[in-house]
């Protein structure tokens, strides 16, 4: 509520009782705090201008025209002499006389606005492009304002040198470098702009300035756009007079979104005002800065604090929850007759499924297992999958309100939940969208008119680390009904809410800390081997452990000297599911910790042993004819049998043949161990030595599959290479 001054003092006191009685009222009735509160500088004077203002060592640096008569401060003529000066605060807090920053800086024409980097010892300004002699030889409308920038050296400025880009035709003046040092943004009137004069920047880049980008027609006008100023928080400020503004030049400000800018938002009163408002500048935590105002007798630096924290630009609040899919899209092929995929979700919950999907408690740190389990025991077989992931909410503010009220109800809003790692909230700041304001990490509300709501929560931050000041912010909505039965109306009408499931890869709050996959094992040179032990001591293979395996299975020691581990393997095969029958017997034998783990192969002999049996197959149909004679196919396998055996003298090869279970047994046993040996006999003819072979016959005792159709014979009747040894 405002009255002129002026008039109020000029009437009655009957009637100034009345009004002091008005203006009571009015501040009595209204909750909100002033957004901003402002005041004039003391080093402002009443016959010159002083305006931009930036900070520089405990003070403000800026520009003014004294001793030198009227300035300019638009970005277009050269009218005045703008000098650089400098007041601080560094005794007992009170502002120092203005002086001059620097001599080496000072030309004979314009100096200024300016600009410095984080360590202060970079200085960025805006003056005529020409200062020297050629002044007189030149028309003033072409002598236009450019950026130069200079290097302190602890007593001087020096180095002193012009941006790049400078032109002879247009002006490049007001610059301001962003907080990280990466670009540098200023005012132009560039002939590509959309008006007088825009807003663009450079990109530092290796130590090069790259050319002007043109921040684009959402913050530039077809009026002038000038006076740049970034925050640590990414907010942009300018001045404007061609955004709808409360007259002249006016501060607005916007942020990045997306790929371009959000709406600018202008400052409220009293910065802005009916008068020019421009060149303002604030502290790391927002509460306070400065700006410049023509809305005196002179343009003046006004100082500016807010106790409530500012919030131009939020995020719609994400909603935290812990519902995910996963599934096992592997290669390896898997028998669903002999096993079950079984989840284990580290949260005391199981499922059975390829492809599942689970809803935790809340966020945490889990142990997702999957495992290939027997269907008919329930043992574990193989594990397939393994994840260590965290579950985390969102990192945000977070507003816990109810999303439906009816008017006269205190609405219940707590900012508890809210979610900022690495910071302290040192304050939460209320926007109910009917504007009323709150603080408090709880608070409450009460609205007197039905319809839709955009509650806003923002809170301030300071790093934990670090101590910087920040900010964030959040939006939701909030329905107001009449009266009770329309909302309970409203509510029987909304559809079930259904949980939402995201895949675990694709969830943006899952954090896979680690992540084991016998895929990415199965890719490479790798075995399936049926183990019955692990242990950290070594067990003879003569202990007692090992006397109920049956003899058609060896026993064989592997240690795993990285881990300090002893495995005891009693099968192995280049496919999961030929595993199976070994497994199972050995279960059924008492063996109750066995199962199959996936062993990528290191050893060179294996790895060459692996890819010549991938490559070649190993069914016997395509090594003997109906007469148990090799064929010409044969022949060219077992020569590569031999260069192995020849490369690698230290390897004791066993050549195991099995058949399918149409005979006797005892005749399926001699058949196969006939066939081992016109193997082996072929390889010494080849010159490899009998102390490095074993044959062995199995017959039938040892099928991969059931034997019930054509193709499980066939894949039965197989022979297998096993390196025993390899010295």
């Amino acid at each position: 509520m405002r009255i002129n001054r002026l008039l109020f003092f000029g009437i009655n006191a009957k009637i100034r009782l009345i009004l002091l009685i008005l203006i009571a009222v009015h501040l009595s009735s209204s909750a909100q705090k002033e957004s901003f509160s402002i005041k004039k500088t003391s080093f402002s004077s009443d016959k010159f201008d002083e305006f931009a203002p930036v900070f520089y060592k405990g003070g403000l640096v800026f520009c003014t025209n004294r001793n030198s008569g009227m300035a300019d401060y638009s970005t277009s003529q050269n009218q005045g002499l703008l000098k650089i000066f400098y007041a601080d605060t560094t005794a007992g807090g009170k502002w120092h006389n203005p002086r001059l920053l620097s001599k080496e800086l000072k030309t004979k024409l314009n100096d200024g606005p300016v600009t410095f980097n984080g360590t202060s010892d970079t200085i960025y300004y805006s003056r005529n492009q020409i200062t020297d002699e050629r002044i007189k030889k030149i028309l003033p409308t072409r002598n236009k304002l450019g950026i130069f920038y200079a290097v302190y050296d602890g007593k001087k400025w020096t180095k002193i040198r012009e941006m790049r880009f400078n032109s002879e035709w247009y002006n490049l003046t007001t610059p301001y470098l962003s907080p990280d040092g990466t670009k540098i943004y200023f005012a132009s009137d560039k002939p590509d702009g959309y008006g007088g004069s825009d807003i663009y920047y450079s990109q530092l880049k290796n130590g090069y300035w790259e050319d002007p980008v043109n921040l684009g027609p959402t913050v530039n006008t077809k009026g002038n756009e000038s006076y740049p100023f970034m925050n640590e928080d990414g907010e942009l400020f300018f001045s404007s007079d061609g955004h709808q503004s409360l007259g002249g030049k006016d501060i607005f400000v916007t942020k990045v979104h997306g790929a371009g800018w959000y709406q600018p938002i202008r400052l409220e009163e009293p910065i802005n005002s009916k008068f020019d408002d421009f060149g303002i500048v604030m502290t790391a935590d927002k509460n306070e800065g400065y700006f410049s105002s023509n809305r005196g007798k002179t343009i003046d630096i006004f100082q500016f604090r807010s106790d409530l924290l500012q919030v131009w630009f939020s995020e719609i609040q994400k909603k935290n929850q812990y519902c995910i899919s996963i599934s096992d899209t592997g290669s390896i092929q898997v028998d669903t007759m002999k096993l079950n995929y079984e989840w284990d979700f580290g949260d005391n919950t199981k499922v059975i499924g390829r492809s599942v999907q689970h809803c935790y408690p809340g966020p945490g740190r889990y142990k997702i297992n999957l495992d290939l389990s027997d269907r008919k025991r329930g043992t574990p077989f193989l594990r397939k999958l393994s994840y260590d992931i965290e579950i985390v909410d969102f990192e945000q503010p977070f507003i816990t309100s109810p999303d439906y009220a009816v008017i006269g109800d205190t609405v219940e809003f707590s900012g508890m939940k809210s979610f900022c790692p690495g910071n302290r909230i040192s304050g939460y700041f209320w926007d109910f969208g009917d504007g009323i304001r709150g603080e408090g990490e709880k608070t409450g509300h009460a609205y007197n008119v039905a319809g839709e709501y955009e509650i806003r929560l923002g809170v301030r931050l300071r790093s934990i680390i670090t101590g910087n000041a920040g900010k964030k912010a959040v939006t939701k909505k909030i329905l107001i009904f009449a009266t009770e039965q329309e909302k309970t109306a409203y509510l029987s009408g909304l559809p079930v809410a259904r949980k939402v499931h995201t895949d675990i890869e694709k969830y943006p709050n899952v954090i896979i800390h680690s992540r084991y996959s016998a895929e990415n094992d199965y890719k490479k040179e790798a075995i399936f081997q049926v183990e019955i032990l692990r242990t950290s001591e070594r067990t003879p293979l003569n202990s007692t452990f090992f006397k109920n395996v049956p003899a058609k299975y060896s026993v064989k020691e592997v240690y795993d000297a990285e881990a300090g581990i002893y495995s005891y393997i009693v099968d192995q095969h280049v496919s999961l599911m030929a595993t199976y029958p070994a497994y199972n017997e050995l279960i059924a034998g008492g063996y109750n910790n066995a199962c199959v783990r996936i062993f990528v192969l290191t050893d060179p002999a294996e790895k060459e042993l692996y890819v010549f049996e991938r490559t070649y197959g190993l069914l016997t149909d395509s090594y003997f004819d109906a007469s148990n004679r090799l064929v010409t196919n044969a022949y060219l396998m077992l020569d590569q049998v031999v260069l192995m055996m020849n490369k690698y003298p230290g390897i004791i090869l066993e050549i195991g043949v099995h058949t399918d279970n149409q005979g006797l047994p005892a005749s399926l046993q001699s058949l196969s161990l006939l066939r081992a040996q016109m193997i082996m006999n072929y390889l010494i003819d080849r010159g490899v030595n009998s102390n490095r072979m074993i044959a062995k016959g199995y017959g039938s005792t040892r099928p991969l599959t059931s034997n019930t159709t054509y193709l499980d014979k066939r894949l039965n009747r197989r022979i297998d290479f096993t390196i025993l040894l390899n010295q």
